[in-house]
């Protein structure tokens, strides 16, 4: 192999990481990374099967595991003989970590669509997720960073900008003044008007702030698709998951969003 083979497993927050590797790795050879994922068991398989199969396509070369599995499973996935070495989480997206150098996405291929990691970890607690243990505490790129990201990636070509991240909406709750996701939002719509469309991944509709709701009604260039993590429906289930809102709140929610962009 003449560039690196990176396999991305799970959520976008592995997709726009990956692609941000695939830059940074662009001058290593026979090198094979899995991004992997731990969400749940059947994931940390997916992952496995993800390796093994990687060993078999590619025998002669090095295989690296990073993601989530190599934090949350870390002996298992080490003591497999497909795999050569791990890189943590955390440090990922640090050329030291893989001895090499490079700057990320200034390499990056052209694609339509771009994902940009705006925020990383979680602070809450949910009583049967695994993320916080993989991810660590809530971490958000500070404004001025996001917009060189998208600044980048709108000269390479990108047409839509998606904002990923573990916990996006508490996006700037560590970030001085405590900004709101609203703020970024606001600040790459006005930074870019060429940017044809910006859209969210996965939102908590307890934190969407009175600014992303404003944006999300009168900014065409928002996109009118969000993926809310609602994960029950049941307000016993979501009270022993610990999640902070009640089925009521999710059905508010909706009808809410669905007022301030009907069709």
């Amino acid at each position: 192999m003449n560039a690196p083979h990176i396999i991305s497993l799970g959520c976008r927050m592995n997709i726009a990481e990956s692609e941000r590797m695939r830059a940074m790795l662009a001058g290593e050879q026979d090198l094979v990374v899995v991004n992997s994922c731990a969400v749940t068991g059947e994931a940390l398989r997916q992952t496995r099967q993800a390796i093994r199969r990687a060993r078999r396509d590619h025998p002669t070369a090095r295989l690296i595991v990073t993601g989530c599995a190599a934090e949350i499973d870390r002996a298992e996935i080490g003591a497999m003989d497909a795999v050569d070495g791990l890189v943590a989480n955390a440090a990922k997206l640090d050329p030291r970590a893989w001895n090499v150098a490079g700057d990320a996405p200034a390499n990056a291929p052209a694609r339509t669509r771009a994902f940009i990691a705006v925020q990383n970890g979680c602070d809450h607690a949910c009583t049967f997720c695994v993320i916080p243990q993989g991810r660590g505490v809530s971490r958000s790129v500070a404004v001025i960073e996001v917009l060189r990201e998208v600044e980048a990636h709108l000269l390479a070509g990108a047409r839509e900008i998606v904002l990923t991240g573990v916990d996006l909406t508490s996006w700037g709750h560590d970030l001085p003044g405590a900004p709101r996701l609203g703020v970024l939002v606001g600040a790459i719509l006005d930074a870019f008007p060429s940017l044809a469309r910006l859209r969210l991944s996965s939102v908590d509709g307890v934190e969407i702030d009175a600014a992303l709701f404003e944006l999300i009604a009168h900014e065409q260039r928002v996109m009118p698709h969000l993926h809310l993590s609602l994960q029950h429906g049941a307000d016993l289930i979501l009270k022993r998951m610990k999640r902070r809102h009640l089925r009521r709140d999710a059905v508010e929610l909706v009808a809410r969003l669905k007022s301030l962009r009907p069709g």
